[in-house]
């Protein structure tokens, strides 16, 4: 199959719209025509700084589209299947069978490298390789190639063009506190960074019903868009003393639950001591490896808890649908983050992603365009 894709041709540069050829697909392979795919900073962190021989790759890891041909062997979807496209993982290992496939033991070179594992790749531009498996996926692009247990299938009423961000972004930001944290109603909670992750958390936190929701920020508007969506209280850090201004509003105590979205180690620092005794941390966000961060070990021994999280630990066919349930309930309007690009304006996207200048930018291969106000 030809396929319009955007390729990374090499670093910091803009992508290029390129024809490529798929390669005959291989037993338990899908095809998937995309409807919309989301910008995340995994992408971002990639095109400033692939590694030795990673280019030119074909990125994105949020898609969702129609299934449009199956492999042999491949009976969980079926040609029509509407789908969300989220993590690669083997399905074999240990951890993908006890039921923990966001720690799958072959992540990285499933997910963060661009092949498959055995190093060949589904995308081909002429005789030459164009790596097209990242996330299992490579969804910046009209088609991509998939396994099917990385596609969850979704009911045909829904917005497809917008669910992609539910299988990473959004999804990582929810499972925090939903699968992680699992708060309590009525609890408090702080959230370290108010960009799609962290908007997702307050989501989160808010079907957790919990009465005390704290968003941290050092941009006004992203402030102001954290209280349209349920925080009970807003504090730009750059202004004060996050941790102490935590401690104020709980009368004291410190938050009963954190999320860091940031990962910046002052950021992990401030999340970890704004909590009271006992109290969890989840740490969530990503500034590459190594991230060497310094913390009072005082406070892991008096009870406070720091634990990182990949994915939300979320298994992608229970907590897409969880999700879209609640979206459907009216609870979890994970819409009103996004702001849709057609493909043909990707780098667009990918410059207000980076800017900040959105919370959550989707591609869309069609004419629609969505934009929150």
């Amino acid at each position: 199959m030809k396929i319009q894709a955007a390729v990374l041709n090499k670093a910091n540069a803009p992508l290029d719209f390129e024809e490529l050829d798929t390669t005959d697909l291989r037993p338990g392979e899908i095809i998937v025509k995309l409807a919309g795919t989301g910008v995340c900073h995994t992408d971002l962190g990639l095109i400033a700084a692939p590694g030795e021989g990673q280019t030119p790759i074909v990125l994105g890891h949020e898609g969702a589209g129609t299934v449009v041909e199956i492999g042999s062997g491949v009976e969980t979807v079926a040609v029509g299947d509407s789908v969300v496209l989220s993590y690669a993982h083997c399905g074999r290992c240990d951890n993908c069978t006890s039921g923990v496939p966001q720690h799958c033991r072959d992540f990285i070179p499933l997910n963060l490298v661009g092949a498959r594992v055995d190093g060949s790749t589904p995308l081909r531009r002429g005789d030459d390789p164009v790596l097209g498996a990242w996330f299992g996926q490579s969804s910046w692009a009209d088609h991509a190639v998939v396994a099917p247990h990385n596609a969850v299938k979704v009911d045909d009423d829904l917005p497809l063009e917008l669910l992609g961000p539910l299988g990473c972004g959004i999804q990582t930001g929810a499972g925090a506190v939903l699968n992680t944290l699992q708060p309590e109603a009525g609890s408090s909670i702080a959230i370290f960074g108010c960009g799609s992750v962290g908007m997702a958390a307050l989501l989160g936190a808010v079907v957790a019903e919990c009465s005390t929701i704290i968003a941290v920020d050092i941009n006004d508007a992203r402030l102001a868009k954290a209280s349209e969506l349920g925080a009970t209280h807003t504090i730009n850090s750059a202004d004060v003393d996050a941790a102490e201004s935590i401690r104020e509003i709980t009368g004291g105590l410190g938050a009963r639950y954190s999320v860091d979205c940031i990962g910046f180690p002052a950021v992990v620092r401030s999340a970890l001591e704004c909590l009271q005794t006992p109290g969890v941390c989840a740490t969530v966000g990503f500034q590459g490896i190594p991230n060497e961060i310094v913390i009072d070990q005082g406070l892991l021994l008096f009870g406070k808890s720091l634990v990182g999280v990949i994915e939300g630990d979320a298994i992608p066919s229970e907590f897409i649908p969880l999700m879209i349930s609640l979206y459907k309930q009216g609870r979890f309007p994970f819409d009103k983050l996004i702001e849709t690009f057609p493909f043909a304006q990707i780098n667009d996207a990918i410059d207000a992603a980076h800017h900040g200048t959105v919370a959550k930018a989707v591609v869309v291969f069609g004419d629609e365009r969505h934009t929150d106000v």
